[in-house]
């Protein structure tokens, strides 16, 4: 029996790349950075990819910044190289659940609006 699950919590590195197919169906895909235990150490980074509606969940909701978790499955994508002839592999993270876990300022932030007037829902009483 086999066992391939990826459960990370990080943030995004970028803002998704969606692209979309004629058959209907959508992809995004994004770098996710998760801190080490140690502030010393460098994060790890992660390539994501989500399909269908967690992918547009991405595209709308996911900017450069944003916390995310995620559970997903390991998946190693291979090619050749159009220009060299070489093979070439990267490890991906196949995205099955996609959580939003940041405040809404925090998404708010991220994606660049800082400032302005807090909203009822940022005042803690």
């Amino acid at each position: 029996m086999g066992v391939n699950s990826v459960t990370l919590v990080g943030r995004a590195g970028r803002d998704p790349e969606v692209r979309y197919f004629e058959s209907g169906s959508m992809v995004a895909n994004l770098t996710m950075a998760v801190n080490r235990r140690s502030r010393d150490e460098e994060p790890d980074w992660f390539n994501l990819e989500i399909w269908g509606k967690q992918a547009q969940v991405a595209a709308d909701y996911v900017k450069k910044g944003a916390l995310l978790g995620i559970i997903g499955s390991f998946k190693l994508d291979r090619w050749t190289d159009r220009s060299s002839g070489e093979e070439r592999s990267k490890p991906v993270i196949r995205v099955d659940r996609l959580e939003l876990l940041g405040s809404k300022r925090d998404n708010q932030e991220s994606s660049g609006n800082f400032g302005g007037q807090a909203s009822d829902e940022d005042i803690p009483f």
